[in-house]
């Protein structure tokens, strides 16, 4: 998704000269509308299917195990002190989160065809070397079974350093880690102020995906309150770097106000000859001055910058690119929707002011209320919709016609001839039956289910 890369390894200089250097690495990403692209992510909790345990890393049933299988597909191993902790190919990438969760990190495509039939691939590959070791694999918001002390971590170094952090900030930093799952698309901006207004666009309406991608309903094999328990997760997760980031929303925002912002989030780690050094609540700008306890007398690089960036966790995140951050994982065709979704409001111009027309009045109140509601009620929570109060499935609906009207006007074809609206259906499904798919899988429990989530791994693994 980024455009043309900096030399990453170039250190950052001192002062004014260095914020320049912050701000134009974030502005490099900046692309041409003819070479936008899609870039898919989507994260699945595996399963052992005879007991529906979470596999470990090591062993012939172990996660490192069904990355070295996948090789045979033309990916190339990711090491980490001896151990294959990730894999890559072709500008793609698939990666461990903490306990396990298996994510795709698709390569940068020209339409939504082509990152369906990516995911398709990506899924059919992981049951053929899935299946003979007795795993499959769930897409979910939040794992529906098995307690924050019964998930396996990876022997990541990082993932360590966050481990001891997280409990220090917030009390569900470690179920995030270890027990969510998320469907993300990254699009990319032709300019400064074109990412301005996707921010702003996309921030605002981030909760309707919330509520669309609802579907994380059960905590330790029962209902726990929430349609979207992984987005509530978030909320008490570290305040430092997650939220609704307000000052997106204020007069003169652009790409200086977003280095300021990844300025005060505190650092996690510094990377160093093949070893993550713990620098957990240190400030970035200590390091820049070259006064980083954990790392003294140094300063950083571009590289040590692309990285900060990526331990900051709002509801969307700026890198050279945006990221949508809101929706729970889900089956495949909800993959391909989340990207559609994205893509039909804000990859054309005239669904792109449409879409900020419904939010553009919304106050920074009416928007922390649509995020902190959404987890809970989803489609159900009051909103007002224009002048008049509606529900959030009326926004919802209203934003579906404009992400539709969107991709119609891309007229981007398939071989059978249909435009890139037919990956909405399972969300317009959604809408037109009032119910998210967390519901739907409630009335499953409390029926044909008997009161055991032990199904959903049969019924719902891809």
């Amino acid at each position: 998704m980024s455009g043309p890369s900096l030399a990453n390894d170039v250190p950052i200089e001192a002062g004014a000269a260095g914020r320049r250097q912050l701000v134009e690495y974030l502005a490099s990403g900046v692309r041409p509308r003819d070479d936008w692209k899609i870039g898919t992510e989507h994260e699945k909790f595996g399963f052992r299917t005879d007991d529906l345990r979470p596999p470990a890393f090591d062993g012939e049933r172990g996660i490192e195990a069904l990355l070295k299988g996948l090789v045979q597909f033309g990916w190339s191993p990711v090491q980490e002190h001896g151990r294959v902790i990730a894999l890559s190919r072709d500008g793609a990438s698939v990666s461990l989160e903490p306990a396990g969760q298996l994510e795709l990190s698709g390569a940068p495509l020209e339409n939504l065809h082509e990152t369906c039939s990516e995911a398709f691939a990506h899924l059919r590959d992981v049951r053929t070397v899935a299946g003979p070791m007795g795993l499959g694999f769930l897409g979910m918001g939040f794992q529906p079974k098995w307690r924050r002390e019964d998930m396996p971590w990876m022997p990541k170094g990082r993932y360590g350093i966050m481990r001891r952090y997280m409990p220090t900030v917030g009390s569900l930093g470690l179920d995030m880690m270890t027990r969510t799952s998320t469907v993300q698309v990254n699009l990319d901006v032709a300019s400064e102020a074109d990412m301005v207004k996707k921010f702003r666009v996309s921030l605002a309406l981030q909760p309707v995906a919330t509520a669309l991608f609802a579907d994380s309903p059960f905590t330790g094999g029962r209902p726990n309150g929430y349609l979207s328990y992984r987005s509530q997760i978030w909320t008490d997760t570290d305040p430092n770097r997650t939220g609704m980031l307000d000052f997106v929303f204020e007069d003169g925002f652009g790409y200086e106000r977003y280095v300021d912002y990844l300025l005060d989030v505190p650092m996690y780690f510094v990377y160093r000859d093949n070893a993550y050094i713990d620098a957990a609540g240190q400030s970035f700008r200590d390091f820049l001055d070259g006064r980083l306890p954990a790392y003294p007398g140094h300063r950083p690089t571009l590289t040590d910058w692309a990285d900060h960036s990526t331990t900051a966790f709002p509801e969307v995140r700026l890198k050279k690119y945006l990221e949508m951050r809101g929706a729970d994982s889900g089956p495949w065709n909800r993959i391909c929707a989340l990207s559609a979704f994205w893509v039909g409001l804000l990859y054309d111009d005239t669904a792109l002011d449409a879409a900020w027309d419904l939010v553009r009045d919304y106050s920074m109140a009416e928007r922390h209320a649509l995020r902190d509601g959404v987890p809970r009620h989803a489609f159900k929570l009051p909103v007002r919709t224009g002048a008049t109060q509606g529900t959030v499935l009326d926004l919802a609906r209203r934003a579906l016609e404009i992400s539709a009207h969107g991709l119609a006007r891309r007229a981007n074809l398939n071989r059978n001839g249909a435009d890139e609206t037919i990956y909405l259906e399972p969300l317009m499904e959604f809408v037109e039956a009032g119910q998210t798919a967390a519901e739907r899988k409630l009335e499953l429990f409390h029926g044909a289910w008997g009161g055991t989530v032990d199904p959903v791994f049969r019924e719902f693994a891809y």
